[in-house]
């Protein structure tokens, strides 16, 4: 299949996405207990109720930068933490996405555009498997607030995410407004930095890997629960995400 359109090479990581998300904002934070969210609500009578029920089914929360790669940067956090203490996990993981480059390749994505973010991404996936001697979770934290690392992690991943939605093209098509193509979709919305996920990039992800992901929406609903879906549907969560309008964070059981 081809992907004639070129993935993104360039970005400037010093640059506010959309003028407002400044440098001085972690990539990724440190542990926080949930009720860091109180304040934040205590105006909100609805909000405040989730804040209370999202307490009692999870002990902390890491925030991430609201740049638009918050879901992949948050999943790749967590994920990655995960594989720290899970070791045939890990095995798994990595025979998986060291093939992902010759896959991406005989797809048509460019082969020297890949090469250079998978040569990152696996650099970041090896030092996680030599914990927990020559690698800890506070590493881990580090390396993901360096901009180098952190963003190729999240570039590979988008573009793992664009192949499962063009391998399985006639599937995804169903999740797409208007009249663009799933190919279309992907150059415009998958691909790019700081393009927001949606339940798309969380299905395609998630299958493509072969992770389970537990979101939990925080909307003005009328429930006073904060309501999970489980990606992909039935199985057993890997990573915990949380969703307010626009953002991902982190969560922890």
């Amino acid at each position: 299949m081809a992907n004639e359109a070129p993935v993104p090479t360039k970005y400037d990581p010093g640059v506010l996405w959309d003028g407002q998300i400044s440098d001085s904002i972690d990539l990724v934070g440190d542990m926080e207990p949930i009720s860091s969210l109180e304040g934040e609500y205590a105006s909100d009578e609805i909000f405040h109720q989730k804040v209370q029920d999202l307490s009692r089914k999870y002990k902390s929360m890491r925030r991430t930068r609201p740049d638009g790669n918050c879901f992949f940067r948050g999943f790749s956090y967590a994920y990655l933490e995960y594989l720290l203490k899970n070791k045939e996990e890990y095995k798994r993981f990595y025979e998986l996405v060291s093939k992902s480059k010759d896959d991406l390749v005989t797809m048509g994505f460019p082969k020297f555009t890949v090469e250079d973010f998978h040569d990152t991404f696996m650099e970041v996936v090896k030092k996680v498997g030599e914990s927990p001697d020559n690698f800890s979770q506070h590493e881990l934290h580090d390396l993901f607030n360096q901009q180098s690392y952190s963003d190729y992690v999240v570039v590979y991943l988008r573009l793992i995410t664009s192949g499962q939605l063009q391998r399985d093209s006639e599937f995804y098509q169903n999740f797409i407004d208007g009249k663009r193509t799933v190919l279309e979709f992907c150059h415009q919305e998958v691909e790019p930095m700081y393009k927001e996920s949606d339940h798309i990039h969380i299905i395609a992800l998630s299958t493509a890997l072969n992770v389970g992901i537990r979101v939990r929406y925080m909307d003005r609903g009328e429930s006073s629960e904060v309501i999970a879906h489980d990606f992909p549907e039935g199985s057993t969560s890997a990573v915990h995400l949380l969703y307010r309008p626009g953002h991902y964070d982190i969560l922890y059981p």
